[in-house]
């Protein structure tokens, strides 16, 4: 059974900086695609960023030049550094993984941004 794991989140003022982790535990190897999505309260889940195992990223226009994702294959893990944050990125962030046909999502880290 694959689970993941999240941590990270936190309070930080505005202009601070935090960095969010995920380790994919289970029997598995070679994800393709590992990402990190948001969810704000009253609005729906967005994507913040992917990472491909080919090494391509993406980002949302929202968090370009700010954040930056990165992924450690050998042991599984998913992060994303997140700098110069905002009030607006205040949300639950969530881990994912595309494996095998299946979605697997984190439980979910709070990030909250005060001004």
């Amino acid at each position: 059974q694959v689970q993941l794991v999240e941590s990270g989140g936190g309070l930080v003022q505005a202009g601070g900086s935090l960095r969010l982790s995920c380790t994919a535990s289970g029997r598995i190897i070679n994800i393709p695609t590992m990402g990190w999505y948001r969810q704000a309260p009253g609005k729906q889940r967005e994507l913040v960023a992917t990472s491909t195992s080919g090494g391509s990223t993406n980002y949302a226009d929202s968090v370009k030049g700010r954040f930056t994702i990165s992924r450690d294959n050998a042991k599984n893990t998913v992060y994303l550094q997140m700098n110069s944050l905002k009030p607006e990125d205040t949300a639950v962030y969530y881990c994912h993984i595309g494996w095998r046909g299946y979605d697997y999502w984190g439980q979910g880290t709070q990030v909250t941004v005060s001004s």
